[in-house]
């Protein structure tokens, strides 16, 4: 397996041992994570901290010429809010763990020029299915479902 989907696997366990979601994402540029995180939106009752946003902020502030040198991996299909993050820092690349238990904002990404790269990872898979069968209402609440 590549070892930056990997990593964001590794993420989204960290996550869900927290008590939280199972999504994890890594930020990497020429083969070096700049940040890693994972979806911390229960554990610190903030409704914007995704597995990708997440992986922003950590990664810091960077000058714009960074960004569009980057690669995003993240386990689960981009909401539109991190599709949002995407676009406006120009990351020219997703590598998507799965996108079978949510489909993102993949055409959105894909008409503006985003290289889309969805693996379907097993692990990934597992990690939602069981996460969803058992807290839905969280899950519903994630991503902006009543």
């Amino acid at each position: 397996m590549d070892p930056f989907l990997q990593a964001a696997i590794t993420e989204a366990a960290a996550g869900l041992s927290e008590g939280g979601i199972p999504i994890g994402s890594v930020l990497v540029r020429q083969g070096i994570i700049l940040g890693r995180g994972h979806n911390r939106r229960m554990q610190q009752g903030n409704p914007i901290l995704h597995g990708e946003m997440d992986a922003l902020q950590n990664a810091g502030r960077l000058p714009a010429h960074i960004y569009q040198e980057c690669t995003l991996y993240t386990t689960l299909s981009p909401c539109p809010m991190c599709t949002g993050a995407i676009l406006l820092y120009g990351i020219p690349k997703v590598v998507i763990g799965e996108n079978l238990t949510f489909m993102g904002e993949e055409a959105l990404l894909k008409s503006r020029g985003v290289e889309i790269e969805v693996v379907q990872s097993e692990k990934c898979v597992d990690l939602m299915r069981r996460f969803i069968a058992a807290n839905p209402g969280v899950w519903n609440e994630d991503i902006g479902e009543p």
